[in-house]
């Protein structure tokens, strides 16, 4: 279902595939998103699978309702946080889940400090600068900005994801490295290329990415490749200390 991803520091994130769930077509198989038009219990079966099967109990987890903002909102218990695009926790046992099907998923951690984070950067959010809030509100809550590991999660990628050009003007009116010209010539976006830019211009120093393109690759639900579809979760948690058996 997905490969753990160790970040450093007990610091572990995960990126959900497609196979293993229970959810009929178009969102087969493995959909963890509601509000798609899928199954409830389905998608709730689905999400107990992908737990398991990444080592963490499902009942850790913190949902965020997505909508294209630039709000962080800060996890105090598991469940849904509300309406927001990007959570913040100092919980040492929670887990932040992102969702996506073409969005980028962005998770962080200063491990040194105890604070996780996790956002959703669509084009909107990614005009707003929903990165940057992420980082911002990690800090104010006492993470230092140099310790901040980020991962990137799969994305479509700027060859791939076409706009009309005054969607291109928007979204890289703030952050110019988001346009992209795709395969076809046209006007594009670039979302890793842009959120890499304004992490860093925050002060980020370590980033990493996953690098797939979700149009590109099956394994992965994308909305532009197929409609209605399913939705991937990029998970970031704290792995239990292990216990001194010196």
């Amino acid at each position: 279902m997905g490969n753990v991803i160790d970040l450093g520091h007990g610091v572990r994130a995960a990126v959900t595939g497609r196979g293993g769930g229970v959810s009929r077509p178009p969102y087969d198989s493995l959909n963890l998103g509601l509000g798609v038009g899928d199954d409830r219990e389905a998608v709730m079966d689905n999400r107990r699978r992908a737990a398991r099967d990444l080592g963490f109990d499902v009942d850790r987890v913190v949902w965020m309702n997505q909508v294209h903002s630039a709000d962080v909102l800060v996890a105090t218990e598991p469940g849904g946080v509300g309406t927001c695009d990007a959570v913040v926790t100092t919980r040492p046992d929670l887990v932040l889940a992102s969702m996506a099907a073409d969005c980028l998923p962005i998770l962080a951690a200063d491990a040194e400090a105890g604070i996780l984070g996790a956002a959703h950067s669509g084009r909107a959010g990614t005009a707003k600068g929903i990165a940057a809030n992420l980082v911002e509100s990690m800090v104010a809550h006492g993470a230092v900005v140099h310790r901040i590991t980020v991962f990137l999660g799969p994305t479509i990628c700027g060859r791939c994801y076409e706009v009309p050009p005054e969607l291109q003007a928007e979204t890289a009116e703030l952050t110019p490295e988001a346009a992209s010209t795709t395969h076809r010539g046209t006007t594009g976006v670039d979302m890793s290329a842009a959120v890499t830019a304004q992490l860093r211009r925050a002060g980020v120093e370590n980033i990493t990415s996953d690098g797939r393109c979700t149009l590109e690759t099956p394994d992965l639900f994308s909305h532009r490749r197929g409609a209605p579809t399913g939705r991937f979760a990029s998970f970031i948690w704290r792995a239990p200390a292990t216990a001194d058996r010196s």
